[in-house]
């Protein structure tokens, strides 16, 4: 097999092909319809369109990926990408790709995220890993040049900020030097939209081998690689796997959880778009494992890109025939579908998830049954995260001591953050479980902007906790964040500088899962309500002191008593905040002051009556007539009316209304 794989004639006529005269021809098979391959019925098929793939995409010396995914899209990357093409075009035969006249071959090509958002659009040159930064349309002409030439466009390059250093390969920067990237290793390196590229890097084979497995050692693997589920609650996966496999019942299903709700969380948005094969493999695999024939893709509607790109996977994975019946010729037969959500919060939840894919409104039942006992339609169902199927192809092609190797005994692995706020470099991050909050924060984020003091961190979105400088060197895992009264959730991290108001960021996450309340019991619809009432009174300058003992007795009150995960991890936020910030709760109940500057009940305005012209513009702009005073004298503000809009002082001409904390 080896000598017909080394010819690329032999290998273009072998049987697995049909003797396709597309496949006859490299730049042919390169540049058909990337949905268009044989129908695989085998490991040995797979094989073979890896090998045919790598054949014809050698004969390019250069290959130019622009990242797709939705930052870069929102900053132009699709233009970049378009401009590329345009240019190729003109400089060689036509086409995406084809050789110059300086005999250099080139092609370009789209990528997933490459995770360093806030830089795109974002372009790499490949093999040299060369990667440029905010990347414009205009720009690809000289980008072209110099890779034809061998050199590079130094102005394009990431410059470190501290120390002004300019990094030309991807892999030089600290933002990703630091980084273990194992569930996003192929994304920003491959096309998402083209199921060969996954094949190329060793997709599908994690299937092959699970399927000459028995259902139990599949099951046995996960297990014994210790994947804690990663959408938030960190169960054991593969005991989940197990309770589902044990379950009795014809009909099983397998569900993709791709609800990601969190504020400024984009883990799962971005491997569904950056690499939806490798998420489908893993619903494949867990659906072999525990005897399932159908799998639902939940994705909410509002990551269009990440639809899109999952149905495309779906549909190219039909064609191929590694979806369907007697999938690569065994007995097993397995469908998947995308489903739609409508952006509920709470439909992450389990229970309120399948709810919503039955066509029923989004709201979660008690437990037990389990959805692995009794699920979908009633049946057996198995839920996974994106991220915790993502993890499913390496563990089985690596072996489950492999996997152990990486993390902490507690909590093996890598876990994705999305890392936002006030760090100099924002994005998405995968390092391994155990990394501390310092190495994240100021190793891979680059420290704090503009030089300022670092305060805090969110960590697990509205569902999380509040964590301080006492806890930079707190290892991130399960056990580790929940004995500080926190959790991983399902990865976000919003860091802040001294300039930001701790109660402020508590009533903004109450305010976020008190709207998300689906409403079903008490102590969730009405407990949020009363805490988060009591939140704005405190951040309008009315709150007492008597209020923060209502409020923590309140928030464990719903702790205790919510019926599902939503409400009873909604107070965390706030449990955390007063735990770790009680001083500054009390400066705003007692003192009557933010010792940020930020709660506006706390601002005041005042008229200098050095600088009042007596104009009286200021109080004819005053929306409740809260200024006084005679033409040509000074004017002065009513403290009691005053709403503390700010028209007065953006009405002022003579900078005479002066704002005092």
């Amino acid at each position: 097999m080896n000598e017909k794989l080394g010819n690329s004639e032999a290998f273009a006529n072998s049987k697995a092909f049909g003797n396709s005269e597309v496949f006859a021809n490299s730049e042919a098979f390169l540049n058909s319809e990337a949905s268009w391959i044989p129908r695989v019925s085998s490991a040995s098929d797979l094989e073979l369109i890896k090998r045919r793939y790598e054949v014809s995409r050698a004969r390019y010396s250069k290959r130019i990926l622009v990242c797709a995914g939705t930052g870069c899209v929102a900053n132009g990357s699709l233009e970049v990408y378009s401009r590329f093409r345009d240019e190729l075009k003109l400089r060689t035969d036509g086409g995406q790709s084809g050789r110059d006249d300086t005999g250099v071959c080139l092609r370009s090509d789209i990528s997933g995220c490459h995770g360093f958002c806030q830089m795109g659009p974002l372009v790499r040159v490949e093999p040299d890993g060369i990667l440029y930064t905010r990347v414009s349309a205009s720009d690809v002409p000289e980008i072209l040049e110099a890779t034809i030439e061998g050199r590079v466009v130094e102005r394009l390059l990431y410059v470190n900020p501290r120390t002004g250093e300019r990094h030309i390969k991807e892999d030089e920067i600290p933002f990703y030097r630091h980084q273990k990237r194992v569930t996003l290793a192929d994304c920003g390196r491959i096309n998402p939209e083209d199921i060969r590229e996954y094949i190329a890097v060793g997709g599908y084979k994690a299937l092959t081998l699970a399927l000459a497995m028995s259902q139990d050692d599949v099951c046995s693997i996960v297990e014994a690689s210790g994947l804690r589920g990663r959408g938030g609650g960190g169960f054991p996966t593969g005991k989940k796997w197990r309770f589902a496999k044990k379950a009795p019942g014809d009909q099983k299903y397998v569900v993709c959880n791709g609800d990601e709700g969190d504020p400024g969380a984009f883990m799962d948005r971005s491997l569904m778009e950056g690499d939806p094969h490798r998420v489908l493999e893993g619903m494949m695999i867990a659906g072999y494992a525990i005897g399932a024939s159908k799998g639902f893709v939940y994705v909410r509607a509002e990551y269009p890109l990440a639809v899109r790109r999952i149905r495309k996977a779906i549909k190219d994975a039909k064609a191929a025939g590694l979806l369907g019946e007697r999938i690569l010729g065994s007995d097993f037969s397995f469908d998947v579908e995308v489903r739609e959500g409508a952006g509920a919060f709470v439909c992450g939840e389990e229970t309120a998830l399948l709810a919503s894919i039955e066509g029923r409104r989004g709201m979660p039942r008690p437990r037990p049954p389990f959805p692995a006992q009794e699920g979908l339609f009633g049946c057996p169902t198995l839920i996974n995260n994106v991220e915790t199927l993502g993890a499913i192809a390496p563990i089985i092609l690596n072996g489950a001591d492999w996997f152990r190797g990486l993390g902490v005994p507690n909590s093996p692995g890598t876990k994705t953050f999305a890392l936002t706020g006030e760090v100099v470099n924002t994005g998405l991050i995968e390092v391994p479980m155990g990394t501390t909050l310092k190495h994240i924060i100021f190793d891979i984020g680059g420290g704090i902007r503009n030089d300022r003091r670092f305060k805090a961190v969110q960590i697990g979105g509205p569902s999380g906790g509040c964590l301080t400088e006492e806890h930079l060197d707190l290892p991130l895992d399960y056990d580790s964040l929940a004995a500080v009264g926190a959790m991983v959730g399902s990865g976000g991290l919003v860091v802040m500088n001294e300039d930001t108001c701790i109660v402020e960021v508590a009533r903004f996450f109450m305010n976020f899962t008190q709207n998300e309340s689906c409403g079903k019991c008490v102590l969730c619809r009405e407990g949020t309500k009363r805490m988060l009432q009591i939140l704005e009174r405190i951040v309008h300058n009315k709150g007492k002191e008597e209020d923060l003992e209502l409020l923590e007795e309140l928030a464990k009150a719903v702790k205790a008593g919510s019926l599902c995960g939503l409400g009873k991890t909604a107070p965390n936020p706030v449990l955390t905040t007063l735990k770790y910030f009680k001083d500054e709760y009390l400066a705003h109940v007692r003192d009557k002051r933010c010792p940020a500057g930020v709660c506006e009940g706390f601002k005041a305005f005042r008229i200098d009556p050095d600088k009042c012209k007596g104009c009286g513009r200021c109080a004819r702009s005053c929306p409740v007539s809260a200024i006084s005073g005679k033409i040509k004298s000074p004017f002065a503000i009513d403290q009691e009316k005053c709403v503390k809009c700010g028209v007065c002082q953006s009405e002022c001409k003579f900078d005479a209304v002066l704002e005092v904390a």
